[in-house]
C-alpha cells in the first residue's frame, strides 16, 4: 500500500516575511512531507517588496529545507488549493484578532470548496507582536529591523534603500 503524502499551503503576502513566519515556517514543515510557502498577490495593500523579490528572499530563506516548495498565486486561494490538488491551509495566529479574522476566512474558504481544511498554529510568543505591516514602517522611517526579520530581508531591504538613493 502506497503511503498518502501529507502536503499542506501556507499563503500569505510575506511583504516582508518576519521570524514569526519563520516560526510557523519551520513548524509547519516539521508537521507535513511537503509545504508550499505561496506568496499572495493583494492588491489591496500596498506593496514593499515585488512578488518576484519575495520569492527570492523565501527561497534563500528555506534553501536548506528539502520538503519546503516556494510558488506565488494571483486569485483566490480555494482556486489555487484546486489547481495544486492540496487542501490543507496552515495558517498562523498571533493574537485573537488574528483569529477572528483566520476564522471568517477558513469559513469562507470551505463554504467555497468543502474539501478545504485549516490547521491553525500560534506562533511562538517571542514573535507575537511582529507583523509585516510594523516592519514597514518601521523600515519606512529608517529604523532597525533587524530583529523581527530574517537576514535575507534586511540585506534585500538595505539593498533596496540603496538602489533609491542612488536614483
Amino acid at each position: 500500500m502506497e503511503k498518502k503524502i501529507k502536503i499542506a499551503i501556507y499563503p500569505g503576502s510575506f511583504d516582508p516575511i518576519t521570524n514569526g513566519h519563520v516560526d510557523i515556517i519551520n513548524r509547519a514543515s516539521n508537521l507535513f512531507d511537503k509545504l508550499i510557502i505561496t506568496v499572495a498577490s493583494n492588491n489591496t495593500k500596498k506593496a514593499l517588496l515585488s512578488i518576484d523579490r519575495r520569492v527570492d528572499i523565501l527561497n534563500k530563506t528555506f534553501s536548506n529545507k528539502a520538503n519546503i516548495e516556494i510558488d506565488y498565486f494571483n486569485g483566490l486561494l480555494v482556486d489555487y488549493a484546486i489547481r495544486k490538488n492540496v487542501f490543507t491551509i496552515v495558517r498562523g495566529l498571533r493574537t485573537l484578532s488574528d483569529f477572528e479574522y483566520e476564522f471568517r476566512m477558513a469559513i469562507i474558504n470551505r463554504n467555497l470548496d468543502k474539501r478545504i481544511e485549516t490547521i491553525f498554529l500560534m506562533t511562538d510568543e517571542k514573535y507575537s507582536h511582529i507583523s509585516s505591516s510594523s516592519i514597514k514602517e518601521i523600515y519606512n522611517l529608517n529604523g532597525d529591523i533587524n530583529q523581527f526579520v530574517p537576514k535575507t530581508v534586511s540585506k534585500t531591504l538595505c539593498n533596496l534603500k540603496n538602489e533609491k538613493n542612488n536614483k
